[in-house]
């Protein structure tokens, strides 16, 4: 198991390279060629775009469109990917991207508005940050910045190679 080829070239690897950066330049890193997510991945397909990647917060928008369940609103798998998908690269950012990476293990959310139209945005802050696991949780908002969904993703942190 590795990281992305793209996300294998574009992370900082160290700390002092991480910081470097601004949380816009971090994302523009993770949004890959084009800034459409990466190549072959489900952020790319669910049009998943990172606008800020900090340590401890991120922040990603996705569109509606495309995302919709029969019923005409967004689908609730949809809400839960992002979730996912942010917890997983803000785990990255804290680990040694050539020693470890992170999986999402247990994902929950309580989808307590629907959203028909437009772009939500999620915001992920780190609850937890231990050796083997690190929990996230995330706010999922829609453009009138109303609480949509509410997530908690686990990662557990596994070594590359051993």
């Amino acid at each position: 198991m590795t990281l992305h080829p793209e996300l294998r070239k574009a992370l900082p690897t160290s700390p002092e390279e991480f910081e470097r950066l601004s949380p816009e330049q971090v994302a523009a890193l993770v949004n890959g060629p084009g800034g459409r997510g990466l190549p072959g991945t489900l952020g790319e397909r669910l049009g998943i775009r990172f606008l800020s990647v900090e340590r401890e917060r991120l922040v990603a928008e996705m569109t509606v469109a495309g995302n919709l369940q029969p019923a005409g609103r967004l689908h609730g798998g949809a809400n839960l990917a992002l979730a996912e998908e942010m917890a997983s690269v803000g785990s990255w950012t804290n680990l040694d991207a050539a020693r470890q990476t992170a999986v999402g293990v247990d994902l929950n959310a309580t989808h307590v508005r629907g959203v028909s139209e437009g772009v939500v945005t999620g915001e992920a802050k780190l609850a937890y940050r231990g050796r083997t696991v690190m929990v996230w949780t995330v706010e999922i908002r829609d453009e009138q910045g109303r609480v949509t969904s509410l997530a908690r993703c686990t990662c557990n942190v596994i070594s590359l190679g051993a």
